[in-house]
């Protein structure tokens, strides 16, 4: 299936969604609405940080989205080197931490870590 057809078929899903659930899509889109404005970073660079989150998270469909309204914004390939970096790099941290929080907690439970 061709990246255009999956996002048509995304699209479609939405709309599904949207009616079994509007509610919670229109307060969703509420919010989406309020951060695509520019600011402090504008919408290029916010689509450049979605980008890599979304690679980062290996979400398809948010790849998808994201990738069409950084091309309108005028974005590049470029996040993608950044997305591929992130994707090692929050693990490598949190690891950090959770080894902290084992430590900590081992030492707590009067148990020895190795």
């Amino acid at each position: 299936m061709s990246w255009i057809d999956k996002r048509d078929e995304m699209h479609g899903q939405l709309r599904k969604l949207n009616k079994a659930i509007p509610e919670v899509t229109k307060a969703f889109a509420g919010v989406s609405a309020s951060v695509k404005t520019d600011g402090a970073l504008d919408v290029k660079t916010k689509e450049l940080i979605a980008v890599a989150i979304a690679v980062a998270d290996s979400c398809e469909p948010c790849v998808n989205f994201h990738i069409e309204v950084l091309i309108k914004a005028g974005g590049s390939r470029e996040a993608l080197g950044m997305a591929v970096q992130m994707g090692g790099g929050p693990a490598l941290m949190y690891a950090a931490k959770a080894m902290d929080c084992f430590d900590a907690l081992s030492e707590t439970l009067g148990v020895a870590t190795g």
